[in-house]
């Protein structure tokens, strides 16, 4: 890992945003790249999601829909600790969801004039899990147990025809799928199943989704892009990312294992600590040169950490380490000092916060009880992490009764006279023309 020092400089936030390590990622090839299916799928349906699969998938023949016989089935094959698991997951996952849903709220005015805030879920979802270096079941459950918590009706799952596996998913998918209920499932992959689910295929029952939701590759992405307007999406997700807020209280051996375990990710995950302490960052990449090359995917790990997109940064406090997290807005932020709630109130800007020794980024992607699909690339400066808040619109209903309309009359018609437009205000006087004796004009 490369070390940046930014000690004994004076810096605004605009320049922080430029030095922190980023990857190098652009998605406009894959959008380029991707539109032609979307639209192929959105003119051919099966067709063409056939074609993709043959293509991409190297499988041909298979059912689109998978039985939901099949789906049941898969769960004879699923290790029962995994099972156990899963199902410990979903239960904390449904808990903590729970209380991402607000309550229906009145607003009383005046006599007679209310406003209700409810919360409405969308009619329908489409979850995208992937299928290719590796499937996350645990991810599945995350898009799904927050929709169900956010009271959806409607539910989809696509996942890519595996070869292996007879044109159905990948089998840890099923099992997810079925621990969660969901009994519609498409063995779709790619940017094809987002342009099924934006576009719908009458031919297999698929109908059109209102938002797209889960994990994929840059494609996956890029076709979300491609339909975003059409649907609603949870975000153009890139790869995964660590900030880790350390000082010299720190345990070394906790901070690089932390570091590594998003590093397996992919080759382009990036690992990021900060730290005001120069021993502690020696000692941390000692503990990364021991431990990295012990890993099952050290490779992988290898490339990761030493890429531009990961790094150690010396910083002169925790305050400064607090402005530079800010600025870079990560996925997932640890803080691990002597007084962690000190640096936690200067934080703002992160997708999910760990704080102390003992809560790890990867207790949050199982069995926390939050959410771990997570804003990336520094987008986490604007946008939240998936929850049952994702599924959910706000809506003013709005009741008025003719009193408390008429003690709004004189100001409404004021309004309406300043930004030139008589008609809002004629349809309020409308109501009281009878009454006083006048004629509509």
């Amino acid at each position: 890992m490369r070390t940046i020092d930014l000690r004994g400089r004076e810096l605004s936030r605009g320049d922080l945003q430029q030095l922190v390590p980023r990857a190098a990622v652009s998605a406009e090839q894959a959008v380029e790249r991707v539109r032609p299916l979307v639209a192929d799928v959105a003119e051919r349906g099966e067709a063409a999601l056939r074609e993709q699969a043959r293509d991409f998938d190297g499988v041909d023949g298979h059912a689109l829909r998978v039985p939901a016989e099949a789906i049941a089935a898969s769960l004879a094959d699923c290790p029962p600790d995994v099972a156990d698991a899963l199902r410990e997951l979903i239960s904390r996952l449904r808990r903590a969801s729970a209380a991402q849903v607000p309550q229906e709220q009145v607003t009383r005015l005046a006599d007679g004039a209310e406003i209700r805030q409810r919360w409405q879920p969308v009619s329908r979802v489409g979850l995208y899990a992937p299928g290719g270096k590796a499937a996350y079941p645990s991810s599945v459950i995350m898009n799904a147990v927050a929709a169900q918590t956010a009271g959806v009706p409607g539910l989809a799952l696509a996942s890519p025809a595996q070869r292996d596996t007879g044109g159905l998913p990948h089998p840890a998918v099923l099992w997810a799928a079925a621990l969660c209920g969901i009994d519609e499932v498409y063995a779709i992959g790619g940017a094809g199943a987002i342009a099924a689910f934006a576009h719908g295929v009458p031919q297999i029952g698929l109908e059109p989704v209102d938002v797209v939701t889960g994990p994929g590759n840059v494609f996956v992405a890029a076709a979300k892009r491609v339909v975003s307007g059409r649907v609603g999406i949870d975000s153009e997700a890139g790869t995964t990312e660590i900030l880790v807020i350390a000082d010299e209280t720190a345990d070394p051996g906790f901070v690089a294992a932390d570091l590594i375990s998003q590093a397996e990710h992919d080759e382009a995950a990036a690992s990021v600590l900060v730290t005001d302490s120069t021993e502690l960052a020696e000692r941390v990449l000692a503990e990364v040169a021991q431990r990295a090359p012990r890993t099952r995917h050290a490779d992988r790990v290898a490339a990761a950490l030493g890429g531009p997109q990961s790094a150690v940064i010396l910083v002169d406090d925790l305050a400064t380490a607090a402005r530079l997290s800010n600025a870079y807005g990560p996925e997932h932020l640890e803080i691990q000092t002597a007084d962690d709630s000190a640096v936690l109130a200067r934080i703002t800007d992160a997708g999910a916060i760990f704080v102390g020794g003992y809560t790890p980024v990867s207790l949050g992607d199982y069995l926390a009880g939050s959410n771990h699909v997570l804003p990336t690339g520094g987008t986490a400066r604007f946008s939240a992490g998936l929850g049952a808040h994702t599924f959910l619109r706000p809506q003013q209903i709005v009741s008025y009764d003719r009193a408390a309309l008429a003690r709004v009359e004189g100001p409404l018609l004021a309004l309406a006279g300043a930004e030139g437009l008589p008609a809002h205000g004629e349809a309020v006087s409308a109501r009281f023309e009878r009454d006083r004796g006048e004629e509509a004009p």
